[in-house]
Formats: structure tokens, sequence, C-alpha cells
């Protein structure tokens, strides 16, 4: 089975700007582009019967439309489209097995005007087994200056004590694919130390820590810089945790890239707390990747 960008399609505004990002994407990746629905209460059948109350027709109309748009944004795209009658989480995640990317929508409707992703967002970020990326409504890609074009640059985030290498090879090939500068983040934080029943300072010299926290990425760094030689990669170490220097950094992001852990919570699959933190506040698309 040949591979392909896949996108969710729910009708939404942000759902539509999921699509025409996942369009330049697999633009950019020479992979066909999937169009999917998926709905519970779609009827069975054949796309050709129409019940009462069945939803399908309508949902066809709309892939069509967006799917339509895009062949005329990108001529000789191959783009498919098909409506699936199952769990919107369940039927994303099944569909994205052995499959090169999965873009959704990121749509919070609940009463947080802060939090910008939704609950099937999240669910399916947290089991996808592959690259899953967040574009809000406004993120599709567009025409920019040249002084904002020059600053481009893909995030990713970066522990040097257990760096993640599948999250750093997808940053750096987004890098690659996109003729941009790779930004490799490291946030690190002062961890106060208990004494006397309660909370005290930590003990620690910050110049001579964030030194230690350098040696810790410097590795990764040389290895991930020979093998990609024409990728400008820079590193940013800040302190403050993982999540706020990621935030802070993707001003002129085009994509920030965090990592998932593969291994399964006892209460299903989950997302660790800088993942989540950067989905629900990050201006930019965000990508989650998971690994071992």
């Amino acid at each position: 089975m040949t591979r392909c960008v896949l996108t969710g399609i729910d009708g939404s505004p942000q759902s539509e700007a999921a699509a025409l990002w996942a369009a330049a994407e697999a633009r950019r990746r020479g992979r066909a582009l999937r169009l999917l629905h998926a709905w519970p209460w779609l009827d069975a059948g054949t796309e050709n019967v129409s019940r009462p109350g069945d939803l399908r027709p309508r949902a066809l109309d709309a892939l069509r439309g967006i799917g339509d748009r895009i062949r005329h944004d990108h001529p000789g795209l191959p783009v498919e489209a098909a409506v699936i009658s199952d769990d919107p989480v369940d039927g994303l995640v099944a569909a994205a097995k052995g499959q090169e990317l999965l873009v959704l929508g990121s749509r919070g409707l609940g009463g947080f005007a802060g939090l910008l992703v939704g609950s099937v967002g999240l669910a399916v970020a947290a089991g996808a087994p592959i690259p899953t990326v967040l574009v809000r409504s406004g993120q599709a890609p567009a025409e920019r200056p040249a002084a904002v074009e020059a600053t481009r640059e893909v995030l990713v985030g970066l522990d040097g004590r257990e760096p993640g290498d599948a999250v750093v090879e997808f940053a750096v090939t987004e890098a690659e694919l996109r003729g941009c500068r790779l930004r490799v983040v490291h946030g690190w934080d002062l961890v106060p130390a208990w004494a006397y029943g309660g909370l005290m300072p930590p003990q620690v010299d910050p110049v001579e820590q964030e030194a230690v926290e350098a040696a810790l990425m410097s590795p990764v760094l040389t290895d991930l810089r020979a093998k990609h030689p024409g990728v400008d990669i820079v590193e940013d170490i800040r302190l403050g945790g993982g999540a706020r220097a990621l935030l802070e950094a993707s001003t002129h992001a085009d994509l920030v890239v965090v990592g998932r852990r593969e291994t399964r919570h006892r209460l299903g699959p989950r997302l660790g707390p800088v993942a989540h933190a950067v989905m629900h506040h990050c201006a930019a698309p965000v990508a989650v990747v998971p690994h071992p």
C-alpha cells in the first residue's frame, strides 16, 4: 500500500485549514492526499444509497468541495475522499496505520478560550501510530512577506537526557522539505529540594547548570549536523521548562514538533505535560511524534 498524507474533515473552518495544510505537505513529500470523514451514525451502505437521516451524501458533498479546491490549487496532486461509519477518534486512529502523516484541525469547544484543542484532537494525537499535526484555522499555507520568509524555521523540543531520535529526525526532515532553519529548543528548570518539611531554593548556579544542559545536547546536535549538512541547525537553551521554552521560541515557526511516548498508560494512551501544553497554547501548527 502506498503511504499517503491523511486529513480528517468535519466541515469546520479548522478542518478546511488542516486539509489545505495537508495538501501542501503531501506535495512536498510526493505523496497522495486522502480526505476522510468519520462519523458513527452514517449509513453503512454504499455511497450511492441514500436513506432518511443518512448523513453520507452531505458528508460527501463537503469532501468534494474541499477536494475540488485542492485539485485546483495543486494540479497533479492525487486526492481521494472517503466517508467511514465509525467514531471519529477510533476511525482516524485506525485509518492512520501505515500512512505517512495525519493532519487535523485544532478546535477547542469548551469554556476556556486559551485552550485550542478539542477532545477529538487530543485523543487522536495521543493514540495515533504516526506523526499527527494539529492546525488552527488561519494556519493554511499563504504568501509571506520576504522579511518573514527569511526567518522561517521548524522548532523541535529536545531533552538531552532522553533525545527521542524519531522526534528529532521528523523535525529535521520537515526543515529540509521547507528549506528552512531547524531550531532545537531545550528548556530546563531549577528544581527545588525538600528540606525540613518544606521546599527550599535550589543550591545551583544557573550559569554552571546551563553549561551542563548544553553539554547534554552537544552529542545529539553534532550527530544531526553530520547527517544533515544542508540544514541550518541552531540550538536554543532556555531556563523555564520545556513547554514555556517552546512557546516563547515559536514566534516565526512553520511547525513546532514535540514527542509522545508510545508506552501505554493503564488508563489508555496519553500525552505528556509538555506536548499537552504546547498543543493547547501554541499559535503555530504542532506535530506530535510517537517514539519509544
